[in-house]
């Protein structure tokens, strides 16, 4: 069981072997872009660990507008849409790239815009001759019936809402300069990642243990811990490509939204109530490519629920940032 913040940031941080084996054979500096928000300081941290395990001396760097305090890691304050400042970053041959915007994209859709595709033209240009990982969202398919599984890397993309229609311009930016410049990338198509703080299984979770009505609007989806998510992003850095290569990244199941709010009423042995009708599609995702790459996530669906239900219940902490998994219009 995971008792505190201290805690849950050293499993968040925890190299396996395979991350390890992936640094002696990958050379050269890390730097992450983007660096300040909900996934940035643990995988900077787990980048440092798996490098200092595998005994091959580099540099991880963090870059962002609000400095990263990680031992080990150089933290560098970088504003993404100055050019200046992205030229003024050092060289270095493998970039992980996680600035985007999403909450509050409906209220100010240019910052979304400018946020979530000249930020990438900047990077992707200075960079143009490093390996680059850029974080992507499962946002940019349709919504689907979670009879039918999750959509696959193959699927034409359909984004519903600014939000997710940015994301793809984010996409589209990076394959333009992978077709035209040379950079090997891979567009990391995440959804969703669960820091017990935060994510799709907390909001359900919280809800439940508060009294609140859980949203049944988008009846499912899909979840991975959040330490699996920067092992698969680390190492995704190996599978980079020209043209860039797409892949899923999320856990195997499918998980329903009632069965996943009545699993934490048992727990906290208290009542679940619904709201809005069962909604006929949801954002979800098929996996089996990044699986089948670098091997299943260790922590399933069924684990991380145990989990989240023991930090919910013991008063953990909250960073009181939800998901909007509900939303189906695409306006968050």
């Amino acid at each position: 069981m995971i008792t505190s913040v201290a805690q849950l940031e050293e499993e968040l941080s925890r190299p396996g072997e395979a991350d390890v084996e992936c640094l002696r054979r990958l050379p050269g500096d890390i730097l992450i872009l983007g660096a300040a928000g909900k996934m940035g300081p643990s995988l900077a941290r787990l980048c440092r660990r798996a490098a200092d395990a595998a005994g091959t001396p580099r540099r991880v760097i963090a870059a962002s507008r609000r400095l990263v305090d990680v031992p080990g890691v150089e933290a560098i304050a970088c504003d993404l849409l100055d050019r200046t400042q992205v030229a003024g970053l050092p060289e270095c041959p493998n970039v992980l790239y996680l600035a985007g915007r999403k909450f509050g994209s409906s209220g100010n859709p240019e910052l979304t815009w400018a946020m979530n595709t000249i930020a990438p033209a900047i990077a992707a240009e200075r960079f143009r001759n490093s390996r680059m990982v850029a974080f992507s969202t499962g946002n940019v398919y349709a919504l689907r019936d979670p009879g039918q599984g999750g959509s696959r890397e193959t699927d034409v993309p359909a984004p519903v809402g600014e939000y997710a229609q940015s994301c793809l311009g984010r996409e589209r930016i990076f394959e333009y300069f992978a077709n035209c410049h040379g950079l090997r990338c891979l567009l990391f198509r995440l959804n969703y990642a669960v820091d017990l703080r935060y994510g799709v299984l907390v909001d359900i979770a919280r809800k439940v243990f508060d009294g609140e009505p859980v949203d049944l609007t988008v009846p499912a989806f899909n979840v991975i811990w959040q330490r699996d998510a920067n092992s698969y992003a680390l190492r995704s850095l190996e599978h980079c490509a020209t043209p860039a290569r797409v892949l899923n990244v999320t856990g195997a199941e499918i998980l329903s939204v009632r069965a996943a709010a009545e699993y934490f009423a048992a727990r906290f042995a208290r009542p679940c109530t619904f709201r809005g009708a069962p909604g006929a599609v949801a954002l979800l995702s098929d996996s089996t490519a990044a699986r089948s790459l670098m091997g299943p996530a260790p922590v399933s669906s069924g684990q991380l629920m145990e989990m989240v239900a023991d930090w919910v219940s013991a008063g953990g902490e909250s960073l009181n940032k939800p998901t909007h998994f509900e939303v189906s219009d695409g306006k968050f």
